[in-house]
């Protein structure tokens, strides 16, 4: 295989799955570790995928980010409604993870003057509720992405890997018609897998407009993976079907 082929190929692979190990690159590949290391080192130097610990991600282009502060104000009211009904889940006293995203912070406002614990790698929720005495806050360590003030990285992932949390609020960039959540945001996969891991339970929120849709290109997890969803009423139904096919409890706003 020629070494142009080989390297669209390595980052196509990469996009389509997130992080990937050396080893496992080099065995999709069908190269020696030593060739997928040069490979890595070669892309890296020319900014199209970020080195992590033991492996690496393919790295998104700044076209493909939008800012925090534009995401936030889209879809405000389905937003809103839709953390209305998770906020509704907790209880006084619940230990949370809080995943990045617009929807996540909605969540955090509604959190505030609440006895919870919140963990979060999301920079905006720690800005919302860093002044609330009655919130015991948790800001993950990690490498920050300013753009859209979350923090990742092998440093966040183990900060995770410590806990062991009730409740796990997910976001997402769009979910398949089969049920895959995706992410658009290749470094932020690894963080949002360790918290699958962390979280007793897990509820996905998502507003309509990423039902069924193909914003991503890495998949987080399947509908198997996923306790409660909350979106709005206006979802595409055959994607909501095949959630309560998978026994997630669906809830509509």
């Amino acid at each position: 295989m020629l070494r142009e082929t080989r390297h669209e190929k390595l980052l196509s692979i990469l996009g389509e799955e997130g992080v990937l190990p050396v080893g496992e690159i080099a065995t999709r590949l069908g190269v020696s570790a030593a060739t997928a290391r040069r490979d890595l080192t070669e892309l890296g130097r020319a900014g199209r995928l970020t080195r992590v610990y033991g492996g690496a991600v393919a790295a998104p282009t700044q076209d493909e980010e939008r800012p925090f502060g534009e995401v936030e104000i889209d879809d405000l009211a389905d937003k809103e409604a839709v953390a209305r009904a998770a906020a509704e889940l907790v209880a006084d006293g619940d230990v949370l993870l809080l995943d990045i995203g617009t929807t996540t912070l909605q969540l955090a406002k509604l959190l505030r003057g609440r006895p919870v614990t919140v963990v979060t790698s999301n920079l905006a929720v720690y800005e919302e509720l860093r002044d609330d005495p009655a919130v015991t806050l948790i800001l993950l360590g990690g490498q920050v992405r300013a753009n859209y003030r979350s923090v990742v990285g092998f440093l966040t992932e183990s900060n995770i890997r410590q806990l062991r949390v009730g409740r796990l609020f997910l976001g997402a960039s769009g979910v398949l018609p089969d049920g895959s959540v995706l992410d658009s945001t290749h470094v932020e996969v690894p963080v949002k897998r360790a918290m699958l891991g962390a979280a007793r339970e897990v509820v996905l929120l998502v507003t309509a407009g990423k039902f069924p849709g193909d914003t991503g290109l890495a998949r987080i997890c399947g509908p198997e993976r996923i306790d409660t969803l909350i979106t709005n009423k206006t979802s595409d139904p055959a994607t909501l079907a095949v959630f309560r096919e998978a026994d997630v409890e669906v809830v509509t706003v």
